[in-house]
């Protein structure tokens, strides 16, 4: 039964994600491609729950979906940022947005700020996960130096 406590919000990150895809006119086996990535962030996401804190589950479920955009952009020859920008999806921070604001309006200063630090602290962990996998990538990727000199 545990399974399936995972499989069910996995299948909604998928749906999500190819929603966000067909509006975004992204077709074809790169909708099915790139929607996969957001469930398997979601999946890590769940699968992280016993480190008991949310920011630095976040930031390794974006450095999955980090790795698994910058590998998929050069098997199938696009940018990275065509299956990174849907695979963040399912992570981003509306409901903190939502209710940080909420906070700020009704006036509840302690939770407004509460609520968004916290919110800040997702965001943060989502760029710094995108980020960090990025630059090593390029790092990696870069030509050696002397290699392409002219004479």
């Amino acid at each position: 039964m545990k399974g399936l406590s995972y499989l069910v919000p996995c299948a909604w990150a998928f749906l999500a994600c190819a929603a966000f895809c067909i509006v975004y006119n992204i077709r074809g086996w790169m909708l099915v491609v790139a929607s996969l990535g957001g469930s398997v962030g979601w999946l890590v996401y769940l699968l992280l729950a016993p480190l008991g804190n949310d920011i630095v589950q976040f930031f390794l479920a974006t450095v999955v979906t980090a790795v698994n955009s910058e590998i998929l952009a050069r098997v199938f020859k696009k940018p990275a940022t065509e299956f990174q920008i849907v695979a963040l999806l399912p992570m981003v921070p509306g409901g903190g947005i939502f209710y940080t604001m909420e906070y700020c309006v009704i006036g509840n200063n302690a939770m407004f700020l509460q609520t968004g630090l916290h919110t800040l602290g997702i965001a943060g962990a989502l760029a710094m996960g995108i980020l960090l996998v990025s630059s090593l990538f390029r790092l990696g990727s870069a030509p050696a130096a002397g290699k392409n000199r002219t004479k």
